[in-house]
């Protein structure tokens, strides 16, 4: 069995796709796998699946999602006459998933960035971009694009989209340290349209450019962000910002390290464009 959330949510046991078909089902099963190993409560069941408008049946109707999600995994377990590793367990306040190794992408995708974050410690840039590679080639578009999500799904997937921003920003620093910063350009303009406010991405455009040749339009790339932050935020790009588009001007050769904060640091709060 095999569950997939980094997209559309996919549910498959070998070349067979199980995946429940009912909105409210599907909008549990979600829950349920985003909470992998944890118990969720009955009350965030309901607050997820009604928000403030659930129906006197809710708890009737939960278990009956519950029991319904239960018979889609053992089925699946009994077709292959294997031992479930993936199943449904109730547990005083409400249930949880259990999920054996390697069955989930999402769990997948964190172990490959702690990999990478370990891979950066000791300045293995080219195992960290490829980990990096392997962990955001498993994302097939937005996590649970085709699922209807109440307020507890819409605030994890908010997470979510941050961690794997996080991550991106992470693969494209290493790749500027191993002289991939040709092949960055595009992706990077297409980042900062969508990030307008994210300095980091900004910062890594102007030194992808400048490493090209191209001093003159990492230049401009730094006019256009100071021209938004002043617009839409009343403020200057920080410091560090300011100094690469110094160094630019001076024709200092400009390193990753100096300009770029590392994957932990706290980013100007993101907004996307539209």
């Amino acid at each position: 069995m095999y569950a997939r959330i980094l997209g559309t949510l996919t549910l498959s046991d070998g070349p067979r796709t199980v995946t429940p078909r009912a909105p409210k089902q599907r909008q549990l099963l979600s829950l349920l796998l985003l909470h992998a190993g944890q118990v969720v409560t009955v009350d965030e069941c309901v607050d997820e699946l009604w928000a403030d408008s659930p129906p006197h049946s809710a708890h009737s109707t939960l278990q009956t999602y519950v029991m319904q999600i239960r018979k889609t995994l053992r089925s699946a377990a009994t077709a292959t006459g294997t031992s479930a590793e993936m199943y449904l367990e109730t547990r005083d306040r409400g249930y949880l998933l259990a999920v054996g190794a390697g069955q989930l992408d999402l769990h997948q995708f964190e172990k490959l960035v702690e990999q990478a974050s370990l891979a950066r410690i000791v300045g293995d840039h080219t195992r960290e971009s490829e980990l990096l590679h392997r962990a955001l080639g498993l994302w097939s578009g937005k996590a649970l694009a085709d699922v209807t999500c109440g307020p507890l799904l819409r605030t994890r997937l908010s997470g979510l989209r941050e961690t794997r921003l996080g991550a991106l920003e992470q693969r494209i620093d290493a790749d500027l340290r191993i002289g991939r910063h040709h092949r960055l350009i595009g992706e990077l303009r297409v980042l900062t349209r969508q990030y307008p406010t994210y300095e980091n991405l900004h910062a890594q455009l102007m030194i992808a450019l400048s490493r090209s040749g191209r001093t003159a339009d990492a230049l401009e790339v730094f006019a256009g962000l100071r021209r938004t932050f002043s617009t839409e935020l009343g403020l200057e790009p920080s410091a560090r910002v300011r100094d690469l588009h110094a160094d630019l001007l001076n024709s200092v050769p400009v390193r990753e390290s100096v300009y770029l904060p590392g994957p932990d640091s706290t980013p100007v709060p993101l907004r996307t464009a539209g």
